[in-house]
């Protein structure tokens, strides 16, 4: 578990983290190789990039932040909890400059490959990602 309860910062981790990444994780942004199972379960500020698999009941309990989760192969919305979570493509370019300054940031700091594989085809890996936003958190956005 990492990430519980936190209210600021980035974190870069090169490597799979384990369980429950990013649970309660109210404000800080991460960038990590791929998360376990219950992965942003009760999030509610932030932003998590995940650039590789995601274990089982992605989202639970997501209240708030966004997520985006790289999906090659097209089957990560049958591993995330979509109770309260919709899942869209990423279109905004705000979004797409935080997304790849974050990556890039990665990178930087941690020599991935896997982050490399993405900024060398970002053009192609850009439409594999998937949004992960709370129906309420996005009612909230569109209203400011």
């Amino acid at each position: 578990m990492a990430l519980y309860g936190a209210t600021r910062g980035n974190v870069f981790i090169n490597g799979k983290a384990g369980e429950r990444f990013a649970v309660r994780n109210s404000g800080a942004n991460a960038v990590v190789e791929g998360v376990g199972d219950h992965g942003c379960e009760y999030m509610t500020r932030g932003n998590v990039i995940i650039l590789g698999p995601t274990g089982r009941n992605f989202a639970a309990g997501m209240s708030g932040g966004i997520a985006y989760v790289l999906d090659p192969h097209k089957i990560f919305e049958s591993l995330c909890n979509k109770e309260l979570v919709g899942l869209e493509s990423l279109s905004d370019k705000q979004e797409i400059i935080l997304v790849k300054q974050l990556i890039e940031e990665h990178y930087s700091l941690t020599g991935s490959t896997n982050a490399q594989n993405v900024l060398s085809n970002w053009n192609q890996c850009i439409l594999k990602f998937v949004k992960v936003i709370p129906h309420d958190y996005k009612r909230i956005l569109s209203n400011k």
